[in-house]
């Protein structure tokens, strides 16, 4: 068992400034999958703070003051000592687990750079953005991926949630992506693009889309999109590659991407249209996970008027696992009701 195993059903109140002049509000904390959720009185998640990215401003006094980030763009006071040694002991749990290179890889990397720079200078800024992506571990991709989300809940508002349907979320992903998968689907509710892939296998999905069909295969077809349209097209590199060398070589000295260029990048992706996936690659991806074309066709034609064209289902005539139980399904179509 994890330290976050542990603590995943602890609560405790605190106090949350959620700007540097705004009034503070009373919340109440609980621990995500590596974050920690600030949600209102009635239980709606108002944040997420990366547990890894968090800052204590004032060590070894009480009540604890946190930020999620240097400029301190947020404050959480929190008196409760078990929640607060809960989150010290969940943290260092999280940066044991993070790669921590010593000073032989830092002088082999700086010697990497250099080589790179006088060697290469036509080809560097797609060789860096290679080794970057290379080195970029998953606690940081998600890291990443969690901040960018936490920027897009002004217009999507809040992420739903509730503990059978979060549960469910996690089974879906698992019957789409395998039992090994880190991927977490996350309900919002509103999402012009259906869905959508972040970084650290964060994906996004319109709480309408949960609603257009009783089939749960129609919102699959969804995921499975979302992620097809970036099989071949990795978001943090997409990221990196409309930021430039500058930002790319941040990531990859510091292990830091400044908050202002996510956010513009989570902006960017709520006002842009969803990437198409191809359609052989979209298909391949239904058949793998045994996922009817149908359903998902017939909703994606009822949203855009525009049905893909997927060719041939290769599961027509077959039986098909298994997607949702019913009390699974029942739960997430209506996660944003609770």
């Amino acid at each position: 068992m994890t330290a976050l195993d542990r603590y995943v059903r602890l609560e405790s109140e605190a106090l949350w400034r959620a700007e540097p002049d705004g009034q503070r509000r009373d919340v109440t904390l609980s621990f995500g999958d590596a974050t920690l959720v600030i949600s209102d009185g009635n239980g709606r998640p108002l944040t997420h703070w990366s547990l890894p990215a968090l800052i204590r401003q004032n060590p070894g006094e009480v009540p604890a003051v946190y930020a999620p980030d240097e400029d301190a763009s947020e404050i959480l006071e929190i008196a409760d000592t078990t929640m607060v040694e809960a989150i010290e002991e969940v943290r260092q749990a999280l940066a044991k687990a993070r790669p921590h290179p010593g000073k032989l890889r830092f002088w082999l990397t700086g010697g990497l750079i250099g080589v790179t720079f006088a060697l290469a200078i036509f080809w560097l800024p797609g060789a860096l953005t290679r080794q970057t992506l290379a080195v970029v571990p998953a606690p940081k991709r998600v890291e990443i991926g969690v901040e960018m989300l936490g920027y897009m809940q002004n217009q999507t508002g809040a992420v739903c949630q509730s503990e059978q349907a979060n549960a469910a979320a996690m089974r879906l992903s698992q019957r789409l992506f395998g039992a090994q998968t880190i991927t977490q689907i996350v309900v919002v509710p509103s999402l012009p693009q259906g869905a959508i892939s972040l970084p650290g296998g964060l994906i996004l999905l319109d709480y309408g889309v949960l609603q257009m069909s009783d089939d749960p295969a129609a919102a699959a077809g969804f995921i499975l999109a979302s992620r097809a349209a970036v099989v071949d097209d990795d978001p943090l590199e997409n990221l990196l590659q409309q930021e430039g060398l500058g930002i790319t070589f941040r990531l990859l000295t510091t292990g830091e991407i400044p908050g202002d260029i996510l956010r513009r990048n989570a902006i960017n992706l709520l006002e842009s249209d969803a990437p198409k996936p191809d359609a052989d690659i979209l298909r391949r991806a239904l058949a793998a996970s045994e996922i009817p074309q149908a359903p998902y066709l017939a909703a994606a034609d009822a949203r855009t008027g525009n049905m893909p064209d997927l060719g041939t289902d290769p599961l027509l005539e077959r039986s098909i696992p298994l997607i949702l139980p019913d009390s699974d399904w029942v739960s997430l179509q209506n996660i944003c009701n609770v």
